[in-house]
């Protein structure tokens, strides 16, 4: 991992929108990424994602229509963990927040012998991830925030085994990228999904008891606070079921701040799941 991106072969298994937004990185840097995605409409979208950001950065004068074709050059789907090389680089986890999932995941994933693997979890046990794995020091978490284009910070999580060497390489790559990184012990939650969640549970329960509309809540933390988007607008593109499986996690580890407002279990329960389904707090096209 020490040597420049532009020399190493990534994947990222789960082609969502957080797949897809490190790989549009890693290959914006250099990297040749393979995406893990077995629906066809997923990876349909993925390409669709893709070309409309590598468009937007040629407006914005960030890329040139050359460098878009070599972007999208150096994006690879395929269907399968089963089917990836032995001996990435680096292999990236984003697959749904659940458990056993991700434990089969990660196990088919160490079958590869990557020399690093990481999970993008916000809320998830890395100790509890890395029993999956054969050799939990090449390990850690690595949490992107979305979008992950435009927000300049991954959160590293280094478990109990973690070895130096494999922190030393993330914080390579995630420098390489163009981003920062912050290290943080693994404890449920971390740091930033702590912050995160607890704004946005506060910001539920506003709406909930009256306080205020769902546009106002968010112009204030916006406007007042500075923030690039609102609570209500990021849970939305976050997920609203996300959203509630991440609360009770923290909520059994950290006690009742962290517990689910009933206007978040009603939202889900009714299948409005933010800007995946069209309707959450907001509309969504």
């Amino acid at each position: 991992m020490n040597e420049p991106l532009i020399k190493q072969q990534i994947a990222v298994v789960g082609g969502g929108t957080m797949g897809v937004g490190i790989a549009y990185v890693s290959a914006m840097a250099g990297a040749r990424v393979i995406v893990v995605e077995p629906d066809d409409a997923h990876a349909l979208a993925l390409r669709d994602t893709i070309g409309k950001t590598a468009a937007s950065a040629i407006t914005r004068g960030k890329l040139d229509a050359a460098g878009a074709r070599a972007l999208d050059s150096r994006i690879t789907r395929i269907v399968a963990v089963d089917l990836l090389p032995d001996g990435l680089d680096l292999v990236i986890e984003t697959v749904p927040e659940r458990l056993e999932l991700k434990l089969d995941i990660l196990a088919r994933i160490a079958r590869r012998k990557p020399v690093m693997i990481g999970s993008n979890t916000s809320a998830m046990s890395i100790d509890r991830l890395a029993q999956a794995l054969p050799d939990p020091g090449i390990f850690l978490g690595m949490h992107f925030f979305n979008p992950v284009w435009s927000i300049h910070l991954v959160e590293l999580v280094e478990g109990a085994k973690t070895l130096p060497k494999t922190l030393e390489s993330a914080r390579a790559y995630v420098t390489a990228i163009g981003k920062q990184s912050l290290t943080v012990r693994d404890v449920p939650g971390f740091a930033t999904s702590r912050l995160d969640l607890i704004a946005s549970l506060e910001a539920m329960r506003m709406l909930e008891s009256g306080v205020a509309s769902a546009e106002d809540i968010d112009r204030a933390a916006v406007v007042a606070y500075r923030h690039p988007v609102g609570p209500l607008r990021l849970s939305d593109i976050v997920g609203i079921d996300v959203r509630l499986d991440i609360a009770r996690t923290l909520e059994a580890a950290h006690g009742p701040r962290f517990a689910a407002p009933q206007i978040l279990i009603d939202m889900v329960a009714a299948g409005k799941l933010g800007a995946k389904s069209g309707q959450g707090f907001f509309t969504w096209p």
